[in-house]
């Protein structure tokens, strides 16, 4: 397949390589000094003692790659509004596209059914931008359960023993594209399955990282270190359980309790989440889309979440602060 991953950092640059190691023809979308690496040494994945390097068509600008046959996106979500309108030369009749993206989606509620169809998620996407920019006809849901991170321009560091993915179209209804695209990425070593509920599959990923998050960007915490001590513990598990709550209010059906899903976080070990390693080294996190929509669903719901709504006047104002 002709893939173009818009956004090669951690997540993004894993799932390109694979891919292009498995001959796909892959082109990358990133910049700075992680896009001149790219283009001078290609692009290196390390997992454990084991490292590969491949080379891929990487550009700053989407102009630079003419249309594909799918896109995948691999950016933070504060950063997918600004890239929408940049996809077009990407966009053949029938491209698909795949954010894969932490938290809420902007398309969360795009044929979704019940009293909510169609709208926007606000502090996601203020005055439904996003779904204005690009036609939802052409999203493919896409979860990642893969821990990575950018390591030196042009490494990316696989540390999860396993990089899987959850595809699925957002009316749920199985169809060719999605089968295309998650053979191909099944094929690459990227262990994929199509899903027939993928608004479940969010949630069951974004559980863990409304907890799990913010409560290590706040403390400065690895995830061995917050199950080290029992007052954070207790924070995390008080969000894990009003995060299952607004789920369910939603129709989710979680496949475990709040102590399993701690159990299933503690096998990370000594790994930093995303908004820690966000903090450390000074970038904005992803505050709204997983922790701020959950709040916003839950007010939708009618439902209470008192320990969610502090963590997330907390890690807003520290995100605020940061950005100062």
């Amino acid at each position: 397949m002709k893939i173009c991953v818009v956004g090669a950092g951690a997540v993004g640059g894993l799932a390109a390589a694979y891919l292009a190691r498995a001959g796909h023809d892959v082109a990358v979308v990133a910049r700075g000094a992680h896009l001149a690496a790219i283009q001078d040494k290609g692009l290196t994945l390390a997992s454990g003692q084991a490292r590969f390097t491949v080379k891929c068509r990487a550009a700053e600008d989407p102009q630079a790659f003419g249309p594909q046959d799918a896109v995948i996106l691999g950016l933070k979500a504060h950063g997918i509004g600004p890239m929408l309108p940049r996809l077009k030369p990407l966009l053949g009749p029938e491209t698909p596209v795949a954010p894969a993206v932490n938290g809420i989606p902007w398309w969360y509620f795009h044929k979704a059914g019940g009293r909510f169809d169609g709208a926007a998620v606000d502090c996601v996407d203020p005055g439904g931008a996003m779904l204005k920019a690009l036609d939802p006809k052409r999203l493919i849901g896409c979860i990642v359960y893969v821990a990575a991170e950018v390591s030196a321009p042009g490494e990316v560091r696989q540390t999860t023993a396993e990089a899987s993915f959850a595809l699925g179209e957002l009316d749920d209804r199985p169809s060719p594209r999605v089968s295309a695209l998650a053979r191909a990425m099944d094929q690459a070593g990227l262990k994929t399955e199509v899903s027939p509920n993928i608004r479940g599959a969010v949630w069951n990923k974004l559980i863990g990282n409304v907890s799990f998050n913010p409560v290590a960007a706040l403390a400065l915490q690895r995830v061995d270190q917050i199950f080290a001590r029992a007052d954070l513990l207790a924070v995390v598990r008080a969000v894990l359980a009003e995060a299952m709550a607004v789920g369910r209010a939603y129709g989710v059906a979680f496949p475990m309790t709040v102590e399993q899903r701690l159990e299933v976080a503690r096998r990370l070990g000594t790994g930093r989440p995303s908004m820690l390693q966000d903090v450390e080294q000074g970038r904005p996190m992803e505050v709204e889309a997983i922790v701020g929509a959950v709040v916003e669903l839950a007010r939708k719901a009618g439902v209470a979440t008192p320990v969610t709504d502090t963590l997330y006047a907390l890690i807003a104002a520290c995100d605020a602060a940061l950005a100062r």
